[in-house]
């Protein structure tokens, strides 16, 4: 199932929307979310798996919107939204709001399905990123010759930020790199450029190359056991402690055994 259906899980279960999706008044509680494009999977079929309980049924919904990490902390921070989907870490600027950590996740390095390049050091990401290597000729294993083609996230994302913090430690990404507003933009400018390499959650690497990193290939297996050093955390973001409807919801992603199964299929479990 693509991703685009895996999302649209049904109009009166979870509703997909482009934009922040305020709480309205409505006989129904409605949990609304924003955020990571990244978590946006994961939390749409956690909202369907979470609306299969029978006791539920027609007394709650979902509402879930995208925009990246940082929309989605600022959303819950405001009040516009039950819940914020992040795929970064709390930075200190984040007050009156708890991170619920929810998942694992990896981010993989990828490049063109006619660029199969096996594997990139530490040193390799940080001299590609940051522009100071800028042909592929000069990239062990390559398929392709030619400048190399940067593709990266907007400064909202949390993929940018946990893939900065985890790949490129202190030294910036290259101010010539263009910047895609969701990983299925990346996704899709990798795909169409044999020149380009750019980087995604795992959920995101179907139809290009996916590197590994420092010899350990990136793959749900390797994430679960640890050996995979590119993981980050996946949040959901609430103002304050999650209350009613929401920390109900929050507690079964985070303890109940379908729940679980459910991020065990692309991401890596808490338990």
């Amino acid at each position: 199932m693509n991703r685009a259906r895996r999302l649209g899980v049904g109009a009166c279960a979870v509703a997909v929307l482009g934009a922040a999706v305020p709480a309205t008044a409505s006989a129904v509680p409605v949990v609304t979310m924003s955020g990571s494009t990244s978590v946006a999977p994961l939390a749409s079929l956690l909202a369907k798996g979470y609306l299969t309980d029978k006791k539920l049924k027609g007394k709650l919904k979902f509402k879930l919107a995208q925009g990246g990490s940082d929309v989605g902390v600022a959303d819950a921070a405001a009040g516009r939204v039950s819940i914020g989907n992040s795929s970064r870490d709390p930075k200190d600027s984040d007050t009156g709001v708890v991170f619920n950590k929810i998942a694992k996740d990896a981010i993989c390095l990828i490049t063109n399905p006619n660029n199969k390049v096996a594997n990139l050091t530490k040193a390799q990401i940080v001299s590609i990123f940051s522009g100071k290597v800028r042909n592929w000729e000069d990239v062990g294993g390559a398929g392709v010759t030619g400048p190399i083609n940067l593709t990266v996230r907007t400064a909202a994302s949390g993929t940018q930020d946990a893939f900065s913090k985890i790949f490129m430690g202190s030294t910036a990404v290259s101010t010539n790199a263009s910047a895609k507003a969701s990983n299925g933009l990346v996704q899709q400018a990798v795909q169409a450029d044999k020149n380009a390499i750019g980087y995604v959650s795992a959920d995101f690497t179907k139809g290009v190359n996916s590197a590994g990193y420092e010899g350990v290939g990136c793959s749900l297996a390797n994430a679960k056991s640890g050996q995979y050093g590119g993981v980050r955390s996946f949040y959901m973001v609430t103002r304050g402690a999650p209350r009613g409807s929401t920390a109900k919801f929050i507690s079964w992603v985070q303890n109940a055994p379908a729940a679980q199964k459910i991020i065990g299929t692309h991401w890596v479990p808490l338990k």
